[in-house]
């Protein structure tokens, strides 16, 4: 499955000396949720995702504070597509292992 969308890059205020996240719209997360998937630690996804001309690999992870799943986003990525803080990120996702 392949899915795209634009959100903004938060800061989780738990630790917020390197944590950084996207936020999956609740339309797409209703579809992670619904593939059937091998169980993994915390519910976790894996997933290929591409954000400008930076690809990776990591796992989206569910967040019922959030009211999805949420993207983590490396510091690398973060400075090479010269995210900002608030403002959207255009992100394309692709589920692994499915």
């Amino acid at each position: 499955m392949q899915i795209e969308f634009a959100a903004p890059l938060w800061q989780w205020q738990v630790r917020t000396d390197s944590w950084w996240f996207v936020t999956v719209p609740p339309d797409h997360s209703d579809e992670l949720a619904d593939l059937p998937l091998p169980p993994r630690g915390f519910g976790s996804i894996r997933v290929r995702v591409t954000v400008g001309t930076t690809t990776w690999t990591t796992s989206v992870f569910p967040s019922d504070s959030n009211g999805g799943y949420v993207l983590p986003m490396k510091k690398k990525v973060r400075e090479a597509e010269k995210l900002v803080p608030d403002k959207p990120v255009q992100v394309t996702l692709e589920t692994i292992d499915v």
